[in-house]
């Protein structure tokens, strides 16, 4: 039999993707103007209406368990769309580190709902690890407008755009709530990464996990933090599969500082590896 920690972290990991074993459909919010348009228009402004009441236009799709579990869709109601593989990742992670007693806290850099923190909370607390931090650090407003003169591969990036990333820290730490995990153990940075990282309180870190997405965030993240990343500790990055920009400051870096430790893909998005 699982003993009861791994079951608890198993059921969480389902709980926070949401992934549903018998759901054939499922619901995300209708884009504004595209093909419901003629539609909505002549009921007077049913947009904005819904608006002023906190209501919003869903439209029914196909519910792809292989690809939640995969971390291939944006799911409305899940705190995390980093999936079950690299979520089982971080919990490899982590564990590894607890039983080879590396020292340091457990941060991710760009939270969005909270899920992956809220994740690294629960093994700590499964576990009964009282003397380590889970860090959150986001600007908890979205990503920043590319500096595209000084980091050319964001020159055309519009994550910026997407109102779907912008989740207040006070959402965030309301997700931590609902799991009963919101306590001295959790500690949030809030800005830019380039602005509070550099003075960010942290002595040692056993995990690291980036989910910058952009070459500016990646890049702020690993001057200010792979230096404080243990040895026999690991760096997870979210974004190598699926964001150019990304691929490219881990690469630079890696390069610049002589980093030789083998790559290992989780899935088709995220990269990891042991310092």
């Amino acid at each position: 039999m699982q003993d009861l920690p791994s079951l608890y972290l198993e059921l969480l990991k389902n709980t926070l993707i949401d992934l549903q074993r018998f759901r054939e459909t499922d619901y995300r919010p209708a884009p504004k103007g595209k093909k419901i348009k003629w539609i909505i228009d002549p009921l007077l402004g049913l947009f904005q209406k819904l608006d002023k009441r906190n209501l919003t236009v869903c439209e029914k799709i196909n519910y792809n368990r292989e690809d939640r579990a995969n971390g291939k869709d944006w799911p409305l109601f899940a705190e995390s769309m980093i999936g079950y593989k690299r979520l089982s990742n971080v919990q490899d992670c982590v564990i590894n580190v607890l039983q080879n007693k590396i020292k340091g806290d457990l941060i991710e850099t760009g939270v969005w709902r909270g899920g992956t923190v809220i994740f690294m909370r629960a093994i700590l607390k499964a576990y009964e690890i009282t003397d380590r931090v889970v860090w959150a650090a986001d600007s908890f407003e979205g990503l920043p407008k590319p500096n595209g003169s000084k980091y050319v591969a964001d020159k055309d990036d519009i994550f910026h755009t997407y109102d779907e990333l912008r989740v207040t820290m006070e959402t965030v730490q309301e997700n931590f709530r609902k799991y009963g995990l919101l306590d001295e153990q959790v500690r949030f940075l809030k800005g830019w990464f380039r602005d509070t990282l550099p003075q960010a309180p942290i002595t040692s870190l056993a995990i690291l996990r980036l989910d910058g997405d952009m070459y500016e965030s990646t890049m702020d993240s690993l001057v200010h933090l792979y230096p404080k990343l243990s040895a026999g500790g690991f760096i997870i990055i979210d974004d190598w599969g699926s964001v150019k920009g990304c691929q490219m400051a881990v690469k630079d870096y890696r390069r610049q500082n002589k980093i030789t430790e083998e790559i290992i893909p989780i899935d088709s998005d995220g990269v990891f590896w042991k310092k």
